[in-house]
């Protein structure tokens, strides 16, 4: 029986010996494929080092931190920032209750509560001295991850609330008559100084300030570090702004770093040294009813919250702040600046 070997002339296997493979058999196996580096397989290799640094873990505040997400102006990211920070700490393995205090209940939305009328909200809680725990939810897709809704019906609790007795500590008590262990509590409060931002800054001992890296960011803050001083004088004395985080920051523009210069200027050591970029992925993870944590965790966005996290968790048991992936400032990467440039025109 003859080989095709034995008469393929010039084509002959130079290499003669036995072979491994039989002749059909593919020989990719042996060597493996080079690692993707096309958009899809850096994003996915980026989501696994997130998820990765997530599930580290961090040190756990020695009692609950109640925090209160304020500024009046609207628009600065508080909804935006209450649910990722709030995803990110409890992906780093803490145990996080998000208190949805806003009528619009945004936070709700993005964190894939359900909110419509009929369901249990903090509304009952301010107005008619609902437990706490009667209207909590756990967070479908992160494990320690709870929230207290809002329904529209809290849009009349600041009237409602004019005639109670004890109307500024409501949300206060509330808190405290919860037996469920939580290491971080964020108050996500409308975008104004009435009652139900009262009864937050009565119910906090930090405040985290988010401010738009924009010409307009801080216009009205003064008044609201005002309120915060009445609040601590009068109802809270352990009250203190303890956090601010600048929000969409765009390094393409000399604004955005005039910005930051200026609140670190004025805010000094409060100021996070993370920012947060703007993101097409932050803006479209609500409307699938997730935070960017979930939606994109290898998104700019996702690893600015992760990154902001774990700075907020040090500097709460006094460890020193080591930056790994935070968007510097005043300046950018050429790195992070493409991957910003990218991002937005998607």
């Amino acid at each position: 029986m003859r080989s095709d070997a034995n008469i393929a002339g010039p084509m002959t296997d130079p290499v003669p010996g036995p072979r491994t493979e039989s002749p059909g058999e593919d020989v990719s196996r042996e060597t493996p494929p080079p690692m993707d580096d096309t958009p899809i397989g850096r994003a996915a290799q980026l989501a696994v080092e997130a998820l990765g640094r997530a599930g580290e873990g961090l040190p756990r505040p020695e009692q609950t931190r109640v925090m209160v997400v304020a500024n009046q102006k609207g628009g600065v990211g508080k909804t935006t920032t209450t649910v990722n920070l709030a995803a990110s700490l409890a992906l780093h393995g803490g145990r996080v209750l998000v208190i949805d205090l806003d009528p619009q209940g945004n936070a709700s939305t993005a964190l894939g509560i359900d909110h419509h009328a009929e369901v249990p909200s903090i509304y009952d809680v301010l107005v008619d001295s609902k437990p706490l725990s009667d209207v909590v939810q756990p967070v479908p897709d992160v494990e320690g991850l709870f929230c207290a809704p809002a329904t529209i019906d809290l849009a009349g609790a600041e009237i409602e609330l004019v005639s109670l007795v004890a109307r500024e500590s409501r949300l206060e008590r509330a808190i405290e008559a919860y037996e469920q262990p939580l290491d971080y509590i964020l108050i996500d409060c409308p975008p104004s100084l009435g009652l139900l931002t009262v009864n937050a800054l009565v119910a906090g001992a930090e405040v985290l300030i988010p401010i738009q890296c924009e010409y307009y960011a801080l216009e009205g803050l003064g008044q609201l570090l005002r309120n915060v001083d009445l609040v601590r004088g009068h109802l809270n004395p352990k009250l203190h702004v303890s956090t601010i985080l600048l929000t969409m920051y765009d390094g393409r523009t000399r604004l955005a770093s005039q910005v930051a210069d200026e609140v670190r200027s004025h805010f000094g050591g409060e100021v996070l040294r993370t920012s947060i970029p703007r993101s097409v992925r932050i803006s479209e993870a609500p409307s699938y009813g997730q935070t960017v944590l979930t939606y994109d965790p290898g998104s700019s966005g996702a690893l600015s919250y992760l990154e902001a996290a774990r700075e907020i968790a040090l500097r709460g048991v006094g460890v020193h702040y080591e930056a790994q992936h935070a968007h510097a400032l005043p300046e950018l990467s050429q790195h992070d600046q493409h991957s910003s440039m990218q991002e937005g025109i998607q």
